[in-house]
C-alpha cells in the first residue's frame, strides 16, 4: 500500500471543507425554517437529514458513474469522433469525465462530509428512546430506500450525460 500523495489529501480536504460548510448550511436554512412556524413545520425537524443524505446519494451516484479521464484533454478531432460515435451524449464533447483527483474531491471530500449517517443513527436512536417508533422507522426507510434510489438515478443520469 503506498501513502497518500499530499494532492490528493489537499483536494479531500478542500472538497470536504465544502462539503462541510454545504451541510452546516443547509442544517441552519432548515433550522431557521422550523422556527418559523414551529406548530407547522414542527413535525420536519431532523428530516432534512434525510434530504441531505439522498442528495448526496446522488450525487455521489452521479461521481461514481463518471468517466475516469487521465492526463491532458483530448483532441478536439477525437473528441468530435467520440461525440459523433455516441449520438445519445448530452453533454459537449470536450468534456470527457471527471479526473481521480477530482472523484477523490468530490466523492470522498465533499460527500463524505455532506452527507451524515452520524446524524442519521442519532437521530433513529433518540426517536426510539421517545417512544416514537413509527417516526424512526419511516425515517430509517426514507434514508435507506430513498439513498439507493438516489444513487441509483445518479448514475443512470450520468450514464446517460456521458453516453
Amino acid at each position: 500500500m503506498t501513502g497518500l500523495i499530499p494532492a490528493d489529501a489537499v483536494a479531500i480536504g478542500f472538497g470536504a471543507f465544502l462539503g462541510a460548510l454545504s451541510r452546516y448550511q443547509a442544517g441552519r436554512l432548515a433550522a431557521e425554517w422550523i422556527a418559523s412556524d414551529p406548530s407547522r413545520y414542527g413535525k420536519f425537524t431532523g428530516w432534512h437529514t434525510a434530504g441531505i443524505n439522498m442528495g448526496g446519494s446522488f450525487l455521489l451516484g452521479g461521481i461514481t458513474a463518471s468517466p475516469v479521464v487521465n492526463g491532458p484533454s483530448p483532441t478536439v478531432a477525437a473528441t468530435a469522433k467520440s461525440a459523433a460515435a455516441s449520438p445519445r451524449r448530452l453533454l459537449p464533447a470536450s468534456f470527457q469525465g471527471l479526473s481521480p483527483r477530482t472523484k477523490l474531491m468530490m466523492g470522498v471530500g465533499f460527500c463524505g462530509s455532506y452527507t451524515t449517517f452520524s446524524t442519521y443513527s442519532v437521530d433513529v436512536v433518540t426517536w426510539l428512546q421517545q417512544g416514537k417508533t413509527g417516526k424512526a422507522l419511516s425515517y430509517v426507510a426514507t434514508n435507506n430506500i430513498g439513498g439507493f434510489v438516489a444513487a441509483a438515478a445518479g448514475m443512470v443520469i450520468a450514464k446517460k450525460l456521458f453516453g
